[in-house]
């Protein structure tokens, strides 16, 4: 078995440095055994396999493998895992809590003594560079991105090293990666009646398995809910509880939980949330409301277009959307792309959210995604807001891009939609406009309707935005086979409009 030299978890902010930037830090000279993975861990066999077939390729030139993810993944366990499969691969394996510059700096100071090379973390580096051996050195938690794990590779041509981070962006020091995200559903359910000391019966297997997908298959969720149904025996009413309490059961840790797992859910997200920006912050708030996946990356470039109609919505209804979207805008409120990246990397970082550059979209993972409501203080301004940003991407795309929008934006607009009474009518017809292009024509009825009776209601039966409501509506009602209450609707409109505008204006002869 290979010695392994651990460090004390420190967790303190310091700024950004070099390994011998940091004042002198007492170490701690011991060796001890590899930490097991939890004895619960289960599955991450493709995982496991890559990485065993990389570090057995090329013995003798380094290795650097990221494990990348999502806090609560499971990428320390899989690390741990892979060590204990591997432990007579390599001479020497140490650990180094990589979560700040002051726990790097005693991690790799206690390399150094124990190898009675030296006592800085320089010493540690330069003696592992000088080694040529197949020693292991494990970075775990490499989450900051404001540190430059960079500083603290050995510079050399051989050696081995596994790194476990939230941010992909550490890949560029890899020679090879893995995002380790949520588990196989055969797995997750092992892994839910494991943590819960239940036997693998064919009717717990079957009640799992429907909690599990309810947790999205996420490791760290699906322990936190084992621990409760072990505490509480509650396997069967579970899920009825999560659906009732599921922010309470993601925060809350049980008294007896497993001591591998010392964070809950939202803990882990809460500490990568705080270290956000509040552009960052804002962007997920915002985000939140939409459907998880399949977000366009231009959806507030386009927002930022709107031009104000002469019925559409007020100065005072846009005050909210538009400071919002003010994060992203540059001094003289033109759309700040550079900036707008900034941000979206920034978030990409902790793993909170996940970028397709084939289709240009981002996806949240629907447990951060819900839990990111928890953070906002008054979530109806961020919805409301959320529903008039994308209400005005609609007001400005021409007819022509309509059908191809429809394609991207009906997920966004079904999520705002369903269940929020509170839509303001503006809004409501240009969600009706992408509807009546989606095909979607009797959803597109049901908010022409509720536009049609507001504008009644507030301007008045004969005013020129109740008549293009009328016209709307019948151009859906055509669309039904409803051509009775069309040609009804169209020959009240033409009346109209002949009576207060002239047979010969513009809006008449449409």
């Amino acid at each position: 078995m290979a010695a392994i030299d651990t460090n004390l978890h420190i967790h303190k902010a310091l700024s950004m440095g070099m390994p011998s930037s940091l004042p002198p830090t007492q170490v701690t000279q011991s060796i001890t055994k590899c930490p097991p993975p939890s004895r619960i861990f289960h599955g991450r066999q493709i995982i496991l396999d890559k990485m065993h077939q990389f570090f057995e390729e090329d013995l003798g030139k380094q290795h650097i493998f990221l494990l990348h993810g999502l806090g609560g993944a499971g990428k320390t366990q899989t690390a741990l895992k892979f060590i204990q499969e591997s432990s007579s691969r390599f001479s020497d394996i140490f650990l180094v809590d990589t979560s700040t510059l002051e726990t790097i700096d005693t991690g790799l100071k206690n390399i150094a003594a124990t190898r009675n090379v030296g006592m800085t973390a320089h010493d540690a580096l330069e003696w592992l560079s000088s080694q040529p051996s197949e020693w292991l050195l494990l970075f775990d938690n490499a989450d900051d991105p404001k540190i430059n794990l960079h500083n603290f590779l050995p510079h050399c041509n051989h050696g081995n090293i596994l790194i476990t981070s939230r941010n992909p962006g550490l890949e560029v020091y890899a020679g090879s990666h893995f995002l380790v995200s949520d588990m196989e559903e055969p797995d997750a359910v092992k892994l839910l009646l494991k943590s819960a000391a239940k036997e693998f019966t064919t009717c717990n297997q079957v009640i799992a398995a429907e909690i599990v997908k309810a947790l999205w298959y996420l490791p760290l969720a699906i322990i936190q809910a084992g621990a409760f149904i072990s505490k509480s025996g509650a396997l069967d009413r579970y899920l009825d509880l999560y659906k009732q309490n599921r922010a309470r059961l993601l925060r809350e840790q049980p008294t007896q939980s497993h001591a591998d797992y010392a964070w809950t859910v939202y803990t882990t997200w809460q500490i990568s949330f705080d270290q956000l920006s509040q552009p960052a912050k804002t962007l997920l708030q915002l985000w939140s409301f939409l459907h998880h996946e399949g977000i366009p990356e231009d959806i507030f470039s386009y927002a930022s277009t709107y031009k104000p109609r002469a019925h559409g919505p007020t100065e005072e209804e846009l005050k909210k959307p538009l400071e919002l979207l003010s994060h992203f805008m540059g001094p003289n409120f033109l759309w700040d792309s550079l900036h707008f990246m900034e941000v979206t990397n920034e978030i990409r970082a902790y793993s909170l959210v996940n970028f397709n550059s084939d289709k240009k979209s981002f996806s949240v993972h629907p447990l951060v995604h819900s839990w990111t409501r928890t953070t906002l203080t008054n979530p109806q301004s961020y919805q409301y807001s959320t529903v008039a940003i994308v209400g005005m991407v609609i007001s400005e795309l021409p007819e022509r891009d309509m059908q191809l929008a429809s394609l991207k934006l009906l997920p966004h607009v079904d999520a705002l939609i369903n269940g929020n009474e509170n839509v303001n009518p503006d809004f409501c017809h240009e969600y009706g406009r992408l509807y009546w292009w989606a095909a979607r024509l009797k959803d597109a009825e049901r908010l022409q309707l509720a536009v049609l009776q507001d504008r009644r209601d507030i301007l008045g039966e004969d005013h020129p935005a109740t008549l293009w409501a009328m016209s709307h509506l019948a151009s859906t009602y055509h669309k039904l086979g409803n051509l009775k209450e069309a040609e009804e609707l169209e020959l009240l409109v033409l009346e109209k409009r002949r009576k207060i505008l002239g047979e010969d204006h513009p809006d008449t002869l449409w």
